[in-house]
């Protein structure tokens, strides 16, 4: 089931600094002191690489980073034996913090914006890329994107992919999920508040999700999954629909929760998985990591161990 090695790459185009911190309480206007701290490389294509790196399968993790703060990304993915090829550019590598309230069990987000890439710096990364995907199976665009890049990056990366035929899994929200559908990827996987930005209302109620899916599925992708948190997902096809349910777990963070599921999604497609293995490897990939504390994210042998606690229903 595990034994095919194909070469996955992922995509970064605004990567970050994870400061994740600690408080007993948080006073809003107040004092707040830091418990604990830690930072980790983040932004969810290296946070997608990380997961596949624990899955033992063959990664490289490309994109841009701002040449200011880029040592400590470089340093963490070279410890972690991550294979990288980054285009440094100007300007300085954000910083998001995610505070994490220890009494409501509650995170906070504040994400900076990031560098600003000027086009040629986009054509430099283009050229990168290609150099890459000699022997690339799947390509991984996800998350969002540094100020100066156009929300069409991911439609114009899906188009280039495609034109060699490699099969594009795409994780994104607003216009650049919009746009990046247009160029029909293989795979796409929004949470439930993605699909009804694009819907644009509110979706009531899993029959109501399933003809929103099949809007997308008719479009020409192969594989839509929607992720619905401790709800678990739905996977669909043009033939198979699968509801995935995970039992209830203590959550630690969501974070790298859903980038833990799109990595399992390309880990499968490259493993040659049926759509039910693949729905429950990710869906057990995702709720592994929420019980992590901070932007851990799960390995393997813990996805495997939790894959009989699924219920799956066909629907």
């Amino acid at each position: 089931m595990f034994n095919i090695r194909q070469k996955i790459v992922t995509v970064t185009l605004n990567p970050c600094i994870d400061k994740t911190m600690k408080v007993n309480g948080f006073c809003e206007g107040g004092l707040n002191r830091v418990e604990e701290v830690r930072s980790d490389a983040g932004g969810k294509g290296i946070n997608v690489a990380k997961v596949l790196k624990y899955f033992n399968a063959e990664v490289l993790a490309t994109g841009i980073m701002g040449k200011q703060g880029s040592d400590v990304l470089v340093s963490e993915i070279t410890e972690r034996k991550i294979e990288h090829r980054f285009l440094t550019v100007p300007g300085i590598t954000r910083t998001n913090y995610k505070l994490y309230n220890k009494v409501t069990k509650q995170i906070t987000e504040i994400n900076e914006p990031g560098f600003n890439v000027s086009e040629k710096e986009k054509e430099g990364f283009l050229s990168l890329l290609k150099e890459q995907l000699g022997n690339t199976e799947i390509l991984v665009l996800s998350g969002s994107v540094a100020p100066g890049i156009s929300t069409d990056i991911y439609k114009e990366l899906t188009t280039l992919a495609k034109a060699k035929g490699i099969r594009t899994v795409l994780d994104a929200e607003g216009e650049r999920f919009q746009k990046g559908l247009e160029a029909v990827p293989f795979a796409v996987k929004p949470n439930l508040y993605e699909m009804e930005l694009y819907i644009g209302r509110k979706i009531s109620g899993m029959n109501d999700l399933l003809l929103c899916g099949e809007t997308i599925i008719k479009q020409g992708i192969e594989l839509l999954a929607v992720s619905m948190g401790a709800d678990g997902a739905v996977f669909m096809t043009k033939d198979e629909r699968y509801y995935v349910k995970p039992p209830a777990v203590q959550c630690r963070s969501t974070v790298g929760a859903g980038d833990s599921m799109v990595a399992a999604i390309a880990y499968g497609l490259s493993q040659k998985m049926s759509i039910k293995e693949t729905a429950c490897l990710a869906t057990a990939a995702g709720t592994v990591t929420a019980t992590k504390e901070g932007t851990q994210v799960c390995s393997l042998p813990e996805v495997t161990d939790f894959l009989e606690k699924l219920l799956v229903e066909s629907l």
